[in-house]
């Protein structure tokens, strides 16, 4: 360990569609986390990894803190609670406009005192005018004594390096826990897996999306470098399975070849694509199932 070596354990929190997942992509310089506009997009806790000379930033990007209604959604809310122990400092994520909601009411109800939290306030590129940022600040300054407060957007980058230097003041004297060029902890099938969720919910209707899952069963190397890849969509619902698959396979077809790019971007190589859509009804509520794809 060099005498200069520190590093920062970072939890990201926040209420559903704030922006926590695309800020954590700022950060690290990659896209390693999906990006959706439908709520509960961030399943399970995402580790992302940045390392800037002796300092290494390791962020915990959390699902969005919601009310639970299903066992999927217990487990959750649970790893956002468990992300919030145990390390140097957390960055609340919250949007420029509009009063405290109750579920960020409720995450901050649930702050340790003892710990630094970092209000990040994302999205300012959406604001016409920007002195109504004043009003936002003031109002959560009023619901707890933050660290710090950050304006932001994780779309443009705009005061991301601000938000670093803040977060760079809670690095402890350590070791470097992750080789200094890894970028997440994430195997390749939770990822490859994740990419071609993306691509469901981004082309679903609502009330299909949520009880979607993609497990890759299989991914192998060919010689010729080729990686093949066999996926299983899980769904609640046999009009759901329709829905996916569309008239002539063309809906499951578009995804999959959309899938199949980022797929071939994210491993460097071509790739072989196969879904295979399966009904299991109620999977949210059934705890085997949500273990066996890696949600508890």
């Amino acid at each position: 360990m060099s005498d200069e070596s520190r590093s920062a354990f970072i939890t990201i929190v926040g209420k559903a569609n704030v922006g926590k997942s695309s800020l954590l992509n700022r950060l690290i310089g990659e896209k390693i986390a999906i990006v959706t506009d439908k709520p509960q997009t961030t399943r399970t806790r995402i580790t992302g990894v940045l390392t800037k000379g002796e300092t290494q930033y390791v962020f915990l990007d959390t699902p969005g803190w919601h009310r639970s209604r299903n066992r999927l959604s217990e487990h959750m809310v649970q790893s956002v609670q468990e992300s919030m122990a145990d390390v140097d400092a957390i960055v609340m994520v919250v949007e420029p406009f509009g009063a405290i909601k109750a579920a960020e009411q409720e995450l901050i109800d649930r702050f340790d005192r003892s710990l630094p939290v970092v209000l990040a306030i994302n999205k300012i590129d959406l604001l016409r005018d920007r002195s109504a940022l004043l009003e936002q600040i003031a109002q959560y300054d009023r619901a707890y004594p933050f660290a710090a407060v950050v304006p932001l957007s994780a779309e443009t980058g705009e005061g991301v390096d601000t938000l670093l230097g803040e977060l760079a003041a809670f690095a402890k004297k350590s070791v470097h826990f992750f080789a200094d060029d890894t970028l997440t902890d994430q195997p390749e099938r939770v990822i490859i897996a994740e990419i071609l969720r993306e691509k469901l919910l981004l082309t679903l209707r609502d009330e299909v999306p949520h009880g979607v899952a993609v497990a890759v069963e299989q991914m192998k190397e060919r010689e010729d470098g080729l990686v093949t890849v066999h996926t299983v969509i899980y769904c609640e619902k046999k009009s759901h399975k329709g829905m996916i698959i569309g008239k002539g396979g063309k809906t499951l077809k578009e995804m999959a070849t959309a899938a199949r790019t980022d797929m071939e971007h994210f491993l460097g190589c071509r790739v072989h694509l196969e879904c295979w859509v399966k009904v299991k009804e109620d999977w949210r509520n059934r705890e085997g199932i949500i273990r066996s794809l890696g949600l508890s």
